[in-house]
């Protein structure tokens, strides 16, 4: 997908003696002071529109409260009609400066989505006020040409941008350690764009050795800290990690015991878990490939070989729902009386990345023979 972008120019403007509050109210009849929106590989600049500094795009819905300070709220009017605040007078300084010094405005670096929307990525610093003003410019265009959606991503580094793109009614979308994503809405309809992410994905880990033991841990920290509990190794999938390379990595990580994946033997779905997000935990049998045990001292308080009847004995076992099904589907499989879910690489008609599908490839097979 090739990317886009779009240049601003704005003509010299000869200084005026009348003091900068009032400077914007004379600007339309003094001069014709224009903006040229200009898309390098989209449109040529001899058909590109000119466009008034002050115009502004038609007032689309209100986005819906609780995305961000000043969401969906939006000054109506031109340049001429803006209330003279100090916010005010500094957007009209910066604007004149640029035009004054005959300068290009950096451009914004956008591409198209395969939704009809755009996507801006800030990369580069730019001055609050230069990018307001390229900002609308670029809206007014893109509703024109009926783009829907559009996204703006902005590493942390320029957060200083994050005040001026909620004054055009962008909302939070999402956030990660480096950057914040932002979202806008173009036609006067209620927005169809995609949530934020909703679930977080957890595995644990039945592995068992050949004496019918199984391995479990006591941790340091959580709510089962200091309680003297055993449990299963628990733990996160990181970004971009398969569910099968989790559950070995946590293995590792908190015993230092080596394993293979097996299957997929059930999972769990819960809501309001974590920052109100809902949580996948997927519970996954291993068979080992070692069995000298290293714990990990950060989070790790014991880990240990236990015997299944002693480990099944506990009271918290007895009494938490979800450890005790884990047990029971654990030593059906075993003992082969269960068929759990194993990964098998597949190919999409839409992208070269392969996939992973889990499934019960022991019934299929007896299915299809």
């Amino acid at each position: 997908m090739a990317a886009h972008s779009l240049s601003l120019y704005l003509p010299v403007v000869t200084r005026s003696l009348v003091p900068l509050a009032f400077r914007h109210l004379l600007l339309p009849h003094r001069l014709r002071l224009r903006l040229r929106l200009r898309l390098v590989s989209a449109v040529s600049p001899s058909r590109a529109r000119p466009l008034g500094l002050g115009a502004r795009p038609p007032r689309p819905h209100a986005a819906p409260l609780g995305y961000g300070v000043g969401a969906g709220r939006r000054p109506s009017g031109g340049l001429d009609h803006r209330a003279m605040s100090s916010s005010t007078n500094s957007t009209v300084a910066t604007e004149l400066s640029v035009s004054e010094n005959s300068r290009e405005i950096e451009p914004l670096p956008f591409v198209n989505d395969k939704h009809g929307g755009v996507i801006i990525e800030m990369k580069t610093p730019m001055d609050p006020g230069v990018f307001s003003a390229y900002l609308k410019a670029a809206l007014a265009k893109w509703r024109e040409q009926g783009i829907r959606g559009v996204w703006i991503k902005l590493p942390i580094t320029l957060s200083n941008l994050i005040p001026t793109v909620v004054e055009e009614g962008f909302w939070y979308h999402h956030a990660e350690e480096t950057y914040l994503m932002l979202a806008y809405w173009l036609p006067n309809t209620t927005h169809t764009l995609p949530v934020n992410a909703t679930h977080r994905v957890g595995v644990g880990a039945f592995i068992m050795n050949d004496k019918r033991e199984v391995l479990v841990v006591q941790e340091k920290s959580g709510v089962l800290r200091g309680l003297g509990v055993w449990k299963f190794p628990t733990g996160v999938v990181e970004p971009g990690e398969d569910i099968n390379v989790g559950a070995i990595r946590e293995v590792k990580e908190e015993t230092g015991i080596d394993a293979e994946f097996v299957e997929v033997l059930a999972f769990r779905q819960s809501h309001k878990a974590f920052f109100d997000k809902s949580d996948l935990f997927f519970v996954c049998l291993l068979r080992p490939l070692s069995y000298d045990i290293t714990k990990q001292d950060s989070e790790i308080e014991a880990c240990q070989w236990m015997p299944v009847e002693e480990f099944a004995a506990q009271p918290f076992v007895q009494k938490h729902e979800l450890v005790k099904y884990i047990l029971e589907v654990g030593l059906a499989k075993v003992d082969k009386k269960y068929a759990g879910f194993s990964p098998i690489s597949i190919k999409s008609a839409f992208t070269d990345k392969l996939s992973l599908f889990y499934m019960n490839r022991r019934d299929l097979d007896k299915a299809s023979g």
